[in-house]
């Protein structure tokens, strides 16, 4: 598949995709709390993304069965909405996906609920503190590998699986597209960053090792060694001003 560079006016709408999956997330980072089930978390995804004027991505995507992915603890990526509740001490994932006018926006956070180790909560913030590095690398005149590397430079030293069997992704008309986005590398290597080339940058760090397995149910992924991860995702747009994060009511970092 050929590498899609966008128009001003496509890049219009895929602002507009962000901001719907941007405003469900906000809603569902209230949402998460003790007691509450998954089930009911992709309920209000649904919801709010048909509210705000988008249409869900995921449900259908491949078969997915739901709005939205939540993925506890163990659980990297990928995992389906059900009556599991959400309980004190749990690190929980939400990855969101909309559509506008046919474009896609893509953007996931992860929450401490309660009481977190201390360990944990902070795999959560390098996480997404390793996604910004990857953002700040995505600037036009460098290369793709100059994102992977920035993620890796940030979370290598300080101990973290990072998770190489899953990786970003471009992003448009479809919701994957090329290039592909590791997560790790040396710089200076791909293709060159250009204005109208739309990425998701996604992290997915852990306090084990990068080995992955997935589950019975054919879509969640797990650490293999059990450990926590975290994951972090935003839909961006390489600009000759920079970076602009599609998936940010602000437009920033």
């Amino acid at each position: 598949m050929p590498i899609s560079i966008k128009s001003k006016r496509e890049i219009d709408l895929m602002r507009e995709a962000g901001h719907i999956v941007a405003g469900t997330l906000d809603v569902l980072r209230d949402a998460v709390k003790p007691g509450v089930t998954t089930l009911e978390l992709d309920l209000i995804a649904k919801r709010e993304i048909i509210d705000l004027g988008g249409i869900p991505s995921f449900i259908g995507y491949m078969d997915y069965p739901a709005h939205i992915c939540t993925s506890f603890n163990d659980e990297i990526v990928h995992g389906i909405p059900s009556n599991r509740k959400i309980e004190d001490g749990d690190i929980l994932s939400i990855d969101c996906g909309a559509i506008y006018n046919g474009y896609h926006g893509d953007s996931a956070i992860s929450i401490c609920v309660g009481d977190v180790p201390e360990e944990n909560s902070r795999l959560v913030e390098d996480t997404r503190l390793a996604m910004l590095a990857g953002i700040e690398a995505a600037v036009s005149g460098n290369h793709l590998s100059d994102i992977s590397s920035a993620i890796e430079t940030f979370a290598k030293p300080r101990g973290y699986g990072i998770i190489r069997e899953y990786v970003g992704h471009g992003i448009g008309t479809e919701m994957h597209q090329e290039p592909s986005v590791p997560n790790y590398g040396a710089p200076g290597r791909g293709i060159e960053l250009v204005p109208g080339l739309a990425l998701a940058i996604e992290p997915m760090l852990t306090l084990g090792d990068w080995k992955t397995k997935v589950a019975s149910d054919k879509w969640t992924v797990l650490t293999q060694d059990g450990s926590i991860s975290a994951h972090w995702e935003h839909s961006i747009a390489i600009t000759e001003d920079g970076p602009e994060v599609l998936t940010s009511l602000s437009g920033g970092v």
